[in-house]
């Protein structure tokens, strides 16, 4: 007998309890008009994924259990149908990150989390308690076992569900995104669960959560680790699955996309998601005809529309011609509106003002420095005025040295390219332009510079980026010493220049907005260095 699993690949907005709720609904409901026997929805569903201290408010509990028997009542006409819902869950003083099955206006039955992830963005043993129960439910006369998210990264529980008779495992995701995570959720699947001699459905929450991105990218293994079914990237999606015994019918598997596609188009969605979710009006850009506003450009028009994209020019005395053409060049491309405010006279007034205090000083990065914070100034002010958010445009090579001016550039609410390598920008740049040609090509070929003093270049101060890049992925991304980044090919006086610096700067970086996370490090949760501290390698 033939059994037909949808997989409701959802956007859960944290606390919308309400919005999750009618979401769940809706997806069931179209799951049934095609003949579905079950729904999988993702890890805690109903609330949105991570809740945080949320889950240390009682309130919140009694509001999620009030609102799952509320959506079982919902999905009482759809009858026979078994939804598989997460939800946070308090008994007895003790709290859990459940799934239960809603069949016919009422819980079946509930399945509580084993293995608490409590590394990288993960701090689950803060809020719950492990359950060593499996569960197996019966429908047409398949067994399926429920496993949450982290229980299927370990042998244990997969082999809980087997020995309780599974043959399919059903295993709601809030499985964050960083590059080249697909390859690495499949390979560790068929290691702890095909291997069981089970099939497995896997359904990844989708959407932005501050700095999180969830990809989606649910998937069907097969009894032998084969890919039968594959959901679509940063999309909301719902594909049903037959099942024939425990064997899964193939399915839908869409095409992979390249890194920089997948990064790209997750940029996009975090973008929509932190302004919509949040409620900002539009978003407010600073441009400087450089590749960073440039592609933060790009990725906001695509977000958001032009309509909701405003850009400013706050030309200094050192921005160069091409950095006006090139800006206007752009704005024209993706139709955003446009306005050039000089900060000449202001420039000049803070130097008239410090004229004395900096008598006899020679002119340096604090005169660099004020530039910045004038123009940050500015963006803030017409952000306070109208309401729509600063987008920063500083990327993560810049904000590991320190290349970046508190209240200046860092000044904004959120930093799109935080997690972006320099050299990952320019290739979001040429997959952007493979697309639609919108970033002038000039813009790609010049050499970077900050335009604060006659002349400048980024490499005034910095070594090559590929060659800061490579010493920080080393160093900040794979935890590697300075001896071993030496020993691959990295000059001494590069290395050590470079993790000094990254060292010396924390204190800015935790002054830094809240921005997308794209690699398995990013700086934020992942990093969490002291910053008073004496100790050097």
């Amino acid at each position: 007998m033939t059994v037909k699993v949808a997989i409701a690949q959802i956007n859960s907005t944290v606390g919308d309890l309400a919005g999750n709720r009618a979401k769940i609904a809706e997806f069931s409901r179209r799951a049934a008009e095609q003949g579905a026997d079950i729904v999988l929805t993702p890890e805690l569903s109903l609330v949105g994924y991570p809740p945080e201290d949320l889950l240390l408010r009682q309130s919140f509990y009694a509001k999620s259990s009030e609102t799952l028997l509320a959506l079982a009542s919902d999905l009482a006409p759809l009858h026979g149908l078994h939804v598989v819902v997460g939800h946070p869950f308090e008994q007895d003083g003790l709290r859990y990150n459940a799934a239960s099955v809603l069949l016919n206006g009422k819980i079946a039955a509930t399945y509580c989390k084993h293995d608490l992830p409590n590394a990288t963005v993960f701090d689950e043993k803060r809020y719950f308690t492990s359950v060593d129960e499996p569960l197996v439910f019966e429908v047409k006369g398949v067994r399926f076992g429920i496993n949450i998210c982290e229980d299927t990264w370990f042998p244990h529980a997969p082999a809980r569900a087997a020995e309780a008779g599974a043959q399919v495992l059903l295993v709601p995701n809030g499985s964050p995104f960083h590059m080249n995570k697909q390859h690495l959720r499949v390979d560790v699947m068929h290691a702890n669960v095909t291997t069981h001699g089970m099939s497995l459905v896997y359904a990844n929450l989708v959407g932005g959560q501050d700095e999180l991105i969830f990809d989606g990218n649910s998937f069907v293994l097969d009894q032998a680790g084969e890919i039968r079914a594959q959901l679509q990237h940063c999309v909301e999606d719902l594909q049903i699955i037959e099942f024939q015994g425990g064997q899964p019918v193939d399915g839908t598997i869409v095409e992979e996309l390249s890194v920089e596609a997948q990064v790209y188009k997750a940029l996009v969605l975090g973008v929509r998601d932190y302004i919509g979710k949040n409620g900002f009006p539009g978003a407010l850009i600073g441009m400087s005809g450089g590749v960073d506003s440039a592609l933060t450009l790009a990725i906001a028009v695509d977000a958001l529309g032009a309509d909701k994209v405003r850009t400013i020019m706050m030309p200094s005395p050192y921005t160069a011609e091409i950095s006006w053409v090139d800006s206007r060049d752009m704005v024209k491309r993706v139709g955003v509106r446009y306005d050039e405010i000089g900060i000449n006279d202001c420039f000049e007034a803070f130097n008239r003002t410090l004229a004395e205090e900096f008598k006899g000083q020679k002119l340096d990065t604090t005169e660099e420095n004020i530039q910045a914070r004038i123009r940050g100034t500015i963006l803030m002010a017409l952000s306070n005025k109208y309401g729509s958010i600063v987008l920063t445009t500083g990327n993560k090579s810049e904000m590991a040295v320190g290349y970046c001016t508190l209240y200046g550039d860092m000044a904004g609410g959120f930093a799109v390219l935080k997690d972006i390598a320099k050299t990952l920008v320019y290739r979001l740049c040429t997959y952007r332009n493979s697309v639609s040609d919108v970033i002038p090509e000039r813009i790609l070929t010049r050499a970077p510079s900050a335009e604060l003093r006659p002349d400048q270049t980024d490499q005034d101060s910095l070594p090559p980026y590929d060659v800061l890049d490579g010493i920080m992925q080393m160093y900040m991304e794979e935890n590697q010493s300075g001896a071993d980044i030496i020993a691959a090919g990295y000059r001494q006086e590069d290395v050590v220049r470079i993790t000094h610096l990254i060292k010396i700067n924390e204190y800015k970086r935790r002054q830094s907005p809240v921005g997308i996370r794209v690699t398995h490090r990013a700086f934020g949760r992942d990093w969490r260095y002291p910053i008073t501290s004496k100790f050097r390698e």
